[in-house]
């Protein structure tokens, strides 16, 4: 199979844009997260966006490989579109409104918008379904954290 590098690139800087226009209207808000109490096992701020950088690209490969296969599952990438605008959205209501009640809330909805696109993309392809599954560990995580500093800050 011959790689479609344009719409490789295409597949992994969307993602990759979403995450980074998220962050950068999110930095301030990130400073306050220092200060805030965290539950147990929060990881340093560096590891986020390490770990995004990584699940964006995943992601993105994730997409490449439904976008370019004959036969996708109807609505396959319509769901991956929607969990992106879940997944734009999170930070913003986190880290900038501070409203973590919502926000956890919001990261259900992104949880079951991403498994709703992994099983799409499962149905699709097998190897892009398994890209999807750090995704759903990570955010998983996230949201422990997240309904851990709700509790411990409110």
């Amino acid at each position: 199979m011959k790689i479609q590098w344009k719409k490789l690139i295409i597949s992994i800087a969307v993602p990759l844009a979403v995450g980074g226009l998220s962050a950068l209207l999110t930095k301030n808000g990130m400073q306050s997260f220092e200060t805030i109490s965290k539950p147990p096992l929060s990881p340093p701020a560096w590891i986020f966006p390490v770990v995004w950088t990584v699940i964006y690209v995943l992601m993105g490969a994730a997409c490449y490989i439904v976008w370019t296969t004959q036969q996708k599952e109807q609505n396959a990438l319509f769901y991956y579109g929607i969990q992106l605008f879940f997944n734009f959205f999170w930070s913003i209501i986190f880290f900038n409104i501070k409203n973590y009640l919502f926000a956890f809330i919001w990261l259900l909805m992104l949880l079951a918008a991403i498994i709703a696109a992994t099983v799409k993309f499962f149905q699709t392809k097998r190897s892009a379904g398994y890209l999807m599954i750090p995704y759903i560990i990570w955010v998983t995580f996230a949201g422990y954290l997240n309904l851990g500093i709700y509790l411990l800050n409110r």
